[in-house]
């Protein structure tokens, strides 16, 4: 096994919470280092864009329809963004506010930065084509370099790139040494984020992958290190375009005519950073070149109609308490949200399969159920789990009841004693096929797999609130507790990401104000 498979599974044993620990953090909220959760670069040509508000979407029901394609133009590239990485309103308690985001993030902490690379059709480019930042607190793009380039030539007319990267120092403020798992799924829900806001415009989100992270930070300059104080690391990059495009499209003459500088730098974030040395260790190790997984086809779900794009979209929110008594929802209500995860989000094959606590589901007994995501996974996990279950068909398919009980202590114990996975109607573990995807695919495989979490995360966020529902990520959980109700005794099966639906109480002591003060 090489250095850097043997760092990834390293890092991911060692950062697992346990009943008798947590993977170790500082254990308080250091509040003089906070890091600023919003990048600007200083110097930088600030380009301001529209507010979407008055846009009219499509009914978000209809989103995985063929809708007609936006044109290429600041409008409809600053609807896009405000509806995936912008700020959905702000949120003030006494002397505290904070933003609240279109794309959900573990503790709002938001190390997701987005980058944009646009063919020559804003006014203020002229012939050029330029590379920006995007500001979410400002909704304006940042120019950070122009370059003349060939690479529009070999795609269709309206076609754009974009791109994110992941500061990392953002959740490590938190949460320490397991930051980089959220960083990660930050990324995933970014991705889905985006996703959805470009179905919006009828246009069609590609992922570049088989562009490495050292390729994204040449692109946006990030490997420039004397303009940041804090690293900032590539993650994802995409094409964005009117039709389908190839998802091993080289980028070589977009990079070939870079500066060597950007004209701006990158604001401090922090007085002061933690140093936690396995976080550089194990994002160093995962940027090795990615492999490209098999193809199949994109999921395709069954809603019934619902509001506006933009108003689920603004309307999502991560619920902290859960209400029991009203969190019962109907069978067709389960199987819409099954149905919006339960196949590809982008046209590679899952790895993550869900592995259900039911508490409050009509016509479902409470107890445990896997969501087989990958049929291909099915025989391994029933040779891996418990022999007793029983893995009896319910009329969803592939999703199989394996044990009824009452799950209720149980999914809150797992939840690090969080009542929100008990008091809803069903929570989750997204269980990954783990140890075999990363010696088949790399260690960069490890990134991916929480990106396909949060991706799942995300939809499942807008489902459930598309539906009048409630859902928030449960990044804390115990790991190997989990894997020990399965009955699973190695890594080839491990869970990643946990989440919850229900119906939450609003918090009426928070006040809620525009996103953007024009609005106000």
């Amino acid at each position: 096994m090489n250095k850097n498979l043997q760092t990834v599974f390293h890092y991911h044993e060692t950062t697992k919470h346990a009943q008798q620990r947590y993977a170790r953090s500082l254990g308080y909220m250091d509040w003089s280092t906070q890091p600023n959760p919003f990048r600007e670069y200083q110097g930088a040509e600030k380009i301001s864009l529209p507010l979407a508000f008055d846009n009219s979407t499509p009914p978000y029901h209809l989103l995985d329809t063929d809708l007609p394609s936006a044109p290429l133009m600041k409008e409809s590239i600053s609807q896009l963004l405000q509806y995936s990485m912008g700020i959905a309103a702000w949120k003030v308690s006494g002397d505290s506010s904070w933003a609240v985001r279109c794309n959900a993030s573990s503790g709002n902490l938001h190390p997701t930065e987005t980058y944009l690379v646009l063919p020559p059709v804003l006014e203020e480019q002229g012939d050029k084509t330029s590379i920006y930042h995007y500001s979410a607190k400002k909704h304006a793009l940042e120019s950070l370099a122009d370059i003349e380039t060939s690479f529009w030539d070999t795609l269709p007319t309206g076609s754009f790139v974009i791109g994110l990267s992941g500061i990392s120092w953002r959740e490590v403020w938190k949460y320490g040494e397991r930051a980089f798992r959220y960083v990660n799924l930050d990324a995933g829900h970014a991705w889905q984020s985006i996703n959805v806001s470009a179905k919006m415009l009828g246009w069609k989100l590609t992922r570049l992958d088989t562009i490495g992270d050292s390729d994204i930070e040449t692109l946006f300059g990030l490997a420039q290190s004397q303009r940041f104080s804090e690293r900032e690391r590539g993650d994802m990059l995409f094409v964005v375009s009117p039709e389908e495009v190839s998802s091993s499209l080289k980028i070589d003459s977009l990079t070939e005519n870079i500066p060597l500088v950007y004209n701006s730098i990158a604001n401090k974030l922090s007085p002061s950073m933690q140093e936690w040395e396995i976080i550089p260790t194990i994002e160093e190790a995962t940027a090795t070149e990615p492999i490209v997984q098999e193809t199949t086809t994109r999921n395709i779900p069954s809603m019934k109609t619902t509001l506006e794009s933009k108003a689920v979209i603004l309307r999502r929110r991560s619920i902290h308490v859960m209400d029991p008594v009203r969190s019962l929802i109907t069978k067709d209500e389960f199987h819409t949200l099954l149905s919006g995860v339960a196949g590809s989000l982008d046209s590679k094959e899952n790895a993550a399969h869900l592995v259900l606590f039911v508490h409050r589901v009509e016509e479902y007994d409470a107890g445990l159920y896997i969501l087989v995501r990958n049929p291909k996974d099915l025989k391994a996990l029933q040779d891996q789990m418990f022999s007793v279950f029983a893995w009896e068909e319910t009329e969803f398919e592939n999703l199989y009841l394996l044990e009824k009980k009452d799950l209720q202590l149980a999914s809150k114990t797992i939840s690090c004693s969080q009542e929100i996975a008990s008091d809803g109607a069903f929570s989750l573990g997204m269980l990954c096929n783990f140890s075999e995807q990363i010696n088949k695919y790399g260690a960069h495989r490890y990134k991916e797999l929480y990106w396909e979490c949060g991706a799942v995360g995300q939809q499942l966020y807008l489902d459930a609130t598309s539906m009048g529902l409630s859902g928030t990520g449960i990044g804390c959980f115990l790991d190997d507790i989990v894997h020990g109700m399965l009955g699973l005794k190695d890594n080839n099966f491990q869970t990643l990401y946990h989440f919850t639906i229900g119906r939450g109480y609003v918090d009426s002591r928070i006040q809620t104000q525009a996103a953007y003060e024009e609005e106000r």
